[in-house]
C-alpha cells in the first residue's frame, strides 16, 4: 500500500502538521526535526501528493503542453526546449498529442485540468476554440504557440509565416524559377505561408496560378505522393516550396524515384529547419523557425501569467531565416 502523510508522521514521531510544513518548506522547527521527517519520507519512499498541493492553492508546478503531432520533428524539438526551460524554473511538463482531433483536444484538456496543471501551452490551431475560451474565462493561464488566436483573449508566440513564405518564394524567383509549386498543410500557419507565396509572385510581376497550390498533411509519404501526383498531371515545375521539412523530404524521395535530379532539374525548399534538414542528400534548403527562442519565450510568458501578470495582449512574432543548402540551384 502506498504510504501516506499519516505513516510519515508516525514513523518520525511528529504531528501531521509538522510533516506538512516540511513538505511545503514552511514553518519554524528545529533542523533535527526537519531532517527526521525527511529521513522518514525517504525510508517509506513517500511522495507528496501534487493534487493535495493544488487543493491548498500552492499549485502543482506542472504545465500542460498540447501539440498536434509529437512525431513531427518540429513539435518534438519544440517540446524538448519547453521542457528544458520549464525544468530551469522548477516545473514539469505533461505533453499530449491531439492529431488535430476535436475529441482528443477535449479529452486532454479535461485530463490536464483534473491533474490541476498550473497552465496550458497550446502549440497549434485548436479545432474547438470554445474550449480554450472556457479555460480563459475560468482564469486558467494559457499561451498559444500560434498566431491563430483570433477571438481568443490569450497571449501568443509564433513565427512570421507570411514573411517565411514570401522570402522562400522570392529566393526561388530570383534564382530564375517561374513555375513554382507550393505544397502546404491544412493549418493556419500554412495559409499565411501561401499568402506570402502569392505576394512574392505579385512583387516580381509574375502570375500566381492557383493550380500550383496543393495541400496535404505533414508526412514524408504524403510529400512523395503529392509530388508524383503533380508530375502525373503533366505539370513540370522547376521548383517546389514545401511548407514543412517532412513534405520537402517526401518530394525529394519522389523526384529520385522517377529520375529527376535535385537540384539540377528541381529545386526544393522546406520549412522549419528541423534536424532532418541536414540529413538529406543533398542537405535541405529551408526556412528556419527559431525553435529554441520560441520555446523559451512561451515558458517565460506562461510562468509570468501563473504569477498573476496580465499578458493577454502579449503577441511575440519571431522572424524566420532562409537557410540555403544543397537542394536549390
Amino acid at each position: 500500500m502506498r504510504p501516506t502523510i499519516y505513516d510519515v508522521a508516525k514513523e518520525s514521531k511528529v504531528s501531521i502538521a509538522t510533516v506538512s510544513k516540511v513538505i511545503n518548506n514552511s514553518g519554524n522547527m528545529r533542523d533535527s526535526t526537519r531532517q527526521r521527517v525527511k529521513d522518514a519520507m525517504k525510508r517509506l519512499n513517500y511522495r507528496p501528493s501534487m493534487m493535495a498541493s493544488a487543493l491548498t492553492g500552492k499549485g502543482t508546478e506542472t504545465l500542460g503542453l498540447l501539440v498536434p503531432d509529437i512525431s513531427n520533428p518540429f513539435f518534438s524539438e519544440l517540446a524538448r526546449t519547453i521542457e528544458d526551460r520549464a525544468h530551469e524554473n522548477g516545473m514539469s511538463v505533461i505533453i499530449c498529442s491531439t492529431d488535430y482531433n476535436p475529441e482528443k483536444e477535449a479529452k486532454y484538456l479535461d485530463l490536464l485540468q483534473r491533474k490541476q496543471v498550473d497552465g496550458f501551452i497550446v502549440a497549434s490551431t485548436f479545432q474547438d476554440k470554445s474550449l480554450l475560451n472556457e479555460l480563459k474565462s475560468n482564469g486558467v493561464p494559457l499561451v498559444m504557440l500560434t498566431h491563430d488566436n483570433v477571438g481568443l483573449n490569450a497571449p501568443s508566440v509564433s513565427v512570421d509565416d507570411f514573411k517565411g513564405g514570401y522570402e522562400a518564394t522570392s529566393y526561388l524567383i530570383s534564382a530564375g524559377h517561374e513555375n513554382i509549386v507550393i505544397i502546404a498543410e491544412h493549418a493556419n500557419s500554412s495559409s499565411m505561408r501561401i499568402y506570402g507565396y502569392r505576394e512574392a509572385h505579385v512583387a516580381h510581376g509574375l502570375t500566381c496560378s492557383e493550380e500550383n497550390i496543393y495541400k496535404t498533411t505533414a508526412l514524408v509519404e504524403n510529400g512523395r505522393k503529392t509530388f508524383l501526383e503533380i508530375v502525373n498531371k503533366g505539370q513540370t515545375p522547376t521548383a517546389i516550396f514545401a511548407c514543412n521539412d517532412l513534405i520537402a523530404i517526401g518530394v525529394i524521395q519522389g523526384a529520385k524515384e522517377i529520375g529527376i535530379n535535385v537540384p539540377m532539374q528541381l529545386s526544393v525548399i522546406g520549412f522549419d529547419d528541423t534536424i532532418l534538414a541536414t540529413t538529406t542528400v543533398p542537405a535541405l534548403t529551408t526556412v528556419a523557425q527559431p525553435i529554441s527562442d520560441m520555446g523559451r519565450k512561451v515558458v517565460d510568458i506562461i510562468i509570468a501569467e501563473i504569477k498573476g501578470e496580465d499578458l493577454t495582449t502579449e503577441s511575440v512574432l519571431f522572424p524566420p531565416e532562409l537557410i540555403v543548402r544543397g537542394t536549390t540551384k
